[in-house]
């Protein structure tokens, strides 16, 4: 079996029933296991600290996961038309990473959830392939071959799935955005597989 990595952060749970999503699509395929992780919450304020295990949902991300993994799907909330800073916080702790190649050659994608039908989705989604890019990874988007891509009214973009949470972050995951997210992992795991065969 091999392991792809599903690395979020999630504030009000959409993230988070994205990143499911898209592990569902993983395991769809014969082969490939979905490895769901997150990362903590950070603070302005020094001593403030997470435990070491969170208090619920999936475990945190090592440096580990990302060494045993043969791709990455990753997920934020938008932050004002980029990712929520928890998530960049970790990204930038992956230096020792980038210095060993760890992710060269493997498929990345990348999902958000965002307030609002403009409130940067789709620069969320583009900010979050730059340190993917400068790791050597293959960003896997998601082709208009996808039908709802075309049709949804709600989330979905070439760049990756979307969801739009309303002003309050209540409104549901929608079934075409659940169906993109689904699509996507799927798409991550194809493709992981045949290069993961090849390396």
């Amino acid at each position: 079996m091999a392991d792809i990595l599903v690395l979020y952060y999630s504030t009000h749970g959409a993230t988070r029933q994205m990143a499911q999503l898209i592990a569902r699509g993983i395991e769809s395929v014969p082969g490939a296991v979905a490895r769901l992780r997150t990362v903590p919450r950070i603070s302005t304020v020094c001593e403030a600290t997470e435990g070491e295990i969170p208090e619920s949902g999936a475990p945190y991300a090592t440096h580990a996961d990302l060494q045993q993994c043969i791709g990455l799907a990753l997920g934020s909330p938008t932050r004002f038309g980029n990712m929520a800073a928890p998530m960049k916080y970790f990204l930038d702790g992956t230096v020792s990473d980038w210095l060993a190649g760890t992710l060269v050659g493997k498929p990345a994608c990348v999902f958000t959830s965002t307030g609002s039908m403009h409130g940067g989705n789709e620069s969320t989604l583009l900010t979050m392939m730059l340190p993917l890019l400068h790791h050597g990874m293959v960003i896997v988007g998601m082709p208009f071959t996808e039908q709802l891509l075309s049709t949804t009214t709600q989330g979905g973009t070439p760049y990756g799935p979307s969801h739009i949470a309303g002003p309050e972050s209540r409104a549901p995951v929608s079934d075409a955005e659940k169906q993109l997210c689904i699509a996507q992992g799927r798409r991550l795991a194809e493709i992981a597989l045949k290069l993961a065969v090849q390396a």
